[in-house]
Order: structure tokens, then sequence, then C-alpha cells
């Protein structure tokens, strides 16, 4: 391809349904990220480099099956900002607690009032991990 020198990207936002705007952005305000921007229809969260755009657009087949995974240094501290501020009670929405998952991270998952699952989460090593690197097996060729 001659012409293209510069294919580096920026950053890659999802827009996430609401069904209830304003409920919404309290809730990630709550969850912890910072509101940078908003109109009537969207609005643009973020913290630290993660971020994503709110919208005013609801279609319950779409929102119900919409999943967000964001990755943190610290989960245990999410988790207890997450469980302190009693998000799932004050928004009467799923929150079930860090789990290690055999894929290597260990999180939490937090459905947002719209219902849109969100998985919090931290990389750890997992066994099938640990296993390999014992064995001096790289991560990719012990999927082989």
């Amino acid at each position: 391809m001659t012409g293209m020198t510069n294919m580096a990207t920026v950053e890659i936002k999802a827009f996430v349904p609401a069904r209830d705007f304003e409920l919404s952005k309290r809730f990630y305000t709550d969850l912890g990220f910072e509101l940078a921007w908003s109109s009537d229809d969207l609005a643009y969260f973020h913290t630290g480099r993660s971020s994503f755009l709110l919208q005013r657009f609801y279609v319950e087949a779409h929102a119900n099956n919409f999943m967000m995974h964001m990755l943190v240094e610290d989960v245990e501290v999410w988790w207890q900002h997450v469980a302190s501020n009693q998000l799932g009670k004050k928004y009467g929405v799923r929150v079930l607690p860090p789990a290690d998952r055999p894929w290597g991270i260990r999180d939490f998952t937090v459905d947002d009032p719209t219902g849109v699952l969100w998985r919090i989460g931290q990389n750890i090593e997992s066994a099938e991990q640990g296993a390999a690197a014992d064995r001096g097996v790289d991560g990719a060729a012990a999927e082989r």
C-alpha cells in the first residue's frame, strides 16, 4: 500500500446504550467515571485512558446483549468502591463479586441500569499459564 504511512490508531470508543439517559449518567459517575462532556443525546465518560460514549438509545435486545470489558490495575480497589457505594442496591442492578477466571483475569461484573454487562478486572496468571511457564512454554505455543 503506497501512500499510507501512518495507520497508528489513537483510541476506540463504544457507544453504550441508555434507556434512562439521566439515570445512566449518574450511575457511571458513581461507578467511577468522569463525565467530560454531555449533550441531550450523548455523553463522553472517561477514567484514566479508558472512555466510552453513552447514548440516549435503547433497543432491549441490543442492550441486553451489550458487554463492556475494562482492565484495571487493581480490581479489588474497584470492587471495594462498588461495594462500599452499594451501587447494586442504589440502582437496582446485579453486582457479582470478583472471581478468578480460567482465561487469566480476576474480575467482577456489574449490570448498568439499562442492562449492559460490565466486566471489570485485572490480568492474573491462570493455572494454564502457570503450568506452561513451569514447562518453559510461551502462551502462544501452549495454545497450539
